[in-house]
């Protein structure tokens, strides 16, 4: 299928002295223009409440850039001809008088990309700006970044200031794993090999893991971290974009509307958990003093600026079951949690035994096919298949081994991709395959909420646990439960 063609552009990026502009947005723009994916008259304007000279807010990018890309990535000439993209302009994204100063700026444009790095609380504001002055044509496509709201109510209200000036054809909900090399082999890896597909049911998969795990704390966000917590911040978007990929039926072709019409289903299917079922199929946890890679770190409440009253959840486990055909029976763990002993993405689906047992009755504890999927660290995929000991003197003694597709070994002389490079490429090439639709957010808000609602309801306090471990004893109980354990816990 051949891409669709890069236009010209003017980026504009609300938010473009933020973080999330200095460490992801402005290094991806640049990896793009350095692998010559951007058209020579692409502008990039960095909008912000920041004032002061335009020259001297372009090179402290620059300085950021310098920081944030490898080093063995840096080509002068290419920061050069990046940095010559770039513009700067101080404005009040909530002030109307300060949208006339930023069409002046933009002038005449080919094509425009709003870029939302700011709280949703302001989109609407930022939409009606743009519109007012004459910023809201079909040439204009915004990019909203999660969470969309807190819930299903403020997510609709959000949603709702954004439709009435932009129609979801020009919307692009980013949710950047669905743009790692991983995630995207997920389509090929399902629907290109009947080996899987045929699989892929309640009649060989016994359950699945579903595991993000990051070894930072809140890294200063405090303030909307505690209003958030890992429920709104993961689960709601991350770890159930993944469950949606994993579990949906084959789309009728690749367009944007055929994958995320299978997605809703999914979301659809979702069993509610009731409140008094929390206590069995979810647990939540804080994370107190600890340490990481052998450094003591704080606990949550210890954290700069902290509320010690807080009873936010850093950590989340849960079970989930589909209600369809497909995945009847078949139980979805997940779990997400700050300072863990390591960052890790993975998914591990783990298929049935054979229904009869040939080999030693001893053996049979061995017998267990798993497919892992690393979205990070080293991004691959690993199936693991039993085997036969090598040696005369072995008999039939199994062992299990895995068939490994390593990216970083297997494309040695290509660079993986970061997410955001390829999203904002996409966005450019106005495709919305690996954007977020606004009926998936609202029925991921719908499930997320009947949770949260439940905790209060039950009044359940987020469990202690250890920085540097693997969360709560709760949330090992909840997979032993059935029998199971987390695959590759240490």
């Amino acid at each position: 299928m051949a891409s669709h063609p890069v236009e010209p552009c003017t980026l504009a990026l609300f938010g473009g002295l933020g973080d999330l502009a200095l460490r992801k947005l402005f290094p991806a723009l640049y990896q793009l223009d350095r692998a010559g994916l951007l058209p020579s008259d692409t502008r990039i304007l960095a909008l912000g409440r920041e004032t002061g000279d335009a020259a001297g807010r372009v090179a402290a990018i620059g300085a950021h850039l310098r920081r944030h890309v490898p080093a063995g990535e840096l080509e002068e000439g290419a920061v050069q001809r990046f940095l010559a993209r770039l513009d700067y302009l101080a404005m009040d994204f909530l002030e109307p008088e300060a949208y006339p100063a930023l069409a002046d700026k933009l002038g005449p444009l080919m094509r425009l990309i709003a870029y939302f790095a700011t709280p949703a609380s302001v989109y609407g504001a930022i939409c009606a700006g743009l519109a007012a002055n004459g910023l809201a044509d079909e040439r204009t496509r915004v990019v909203l970044e999660k969470p969309i709201g807190a819930d299903l109510e403020s997510s609709h209200a959000v949603n709702d200031a954004v439709a009435a000036h932009f129609p979801e054809n020009r919307t692009y909900r980013i949710d950047h794993y669905l743009g790692k090399e991983t995630v995207q082999n997920l389509i090929a890896l399902r629907f290109a090999n009947s080996l899987f597909e045929t699989q892929w049911n309640q009649h060989h998969i016994s359950h699945v893991e579903i595991t993000v795990a990051e070894q930072v704390g809140i890294e200063g966000r405090w303030g909307y971290f505690d209003q958030a917590g890992q429920l709104r911040d993961m689960i709601q978007n991350h770890l159930l974009q993944l469950l949606c990929l994993i579990a949906m039926d084959p789309p009728s072709d690749l367009s944007a509307d055929s994958i995320r019409d299978e997605k809703v289903k999914v979301l659809k299917a979702l069993a509610p958990i009731a409140p008094e079922q929390l206590g069995q199929q979810v647990v939540r946890g804080q994370y107190v003093a600890g340490s990481i890679l052998g450094q003591p770190v704080p606990g949550y409440l210890e954290e700069d600026n902290a509320n010690t009253h807080s009873d936010t959840e850093t950590f989340v486990a849960l079970r989930a079951e589909i209600r369809n055909w497909r995945w009847s029976g078949v139980p979805f763990y997940l779990r997400t949690g700050k300072r863990m002993p390591q960052k890790l993405s993975q998914i591990v689906l783990h298929f049935k035994e054979p229904p009869h047992h040939i080999f030693a009755p001893e053996q049979r504890p061995l017998i267990n096919n798993r497919l892992v999927i690393r979205l990070q660290p080293d991004e691959g995929i690993s199936l693991q298949v039993m085997t036969k000991e090598q040696g005369l003197d072995k008999g039939m003694q199994l062992r299990s081994d895995p068939l490994q597709l390593s990216f970083s070994n297997t494309y040695r002389s290509a660079r993986i991709p970061d997410a955001y490079e390829r999203l904002l490429l996409e966005v450019m090439r106005g495709k919305q395959n690996l954007f977020v639709r606004k009926d998936e957010i609202e029925h991921a808000w719908k499930w997320c909420d009947q949770l949260i609602a439940g905790w209060r309801q039950q009044g359940d306090a987020p469990r202690p646990y250890a920085a540097g471990t693997w969360g709560p004893t709760a949330s090992i109980a909840l997979i032993t439960r059935d029998g199971r354990s987390w695959y590759g816990d240490l």
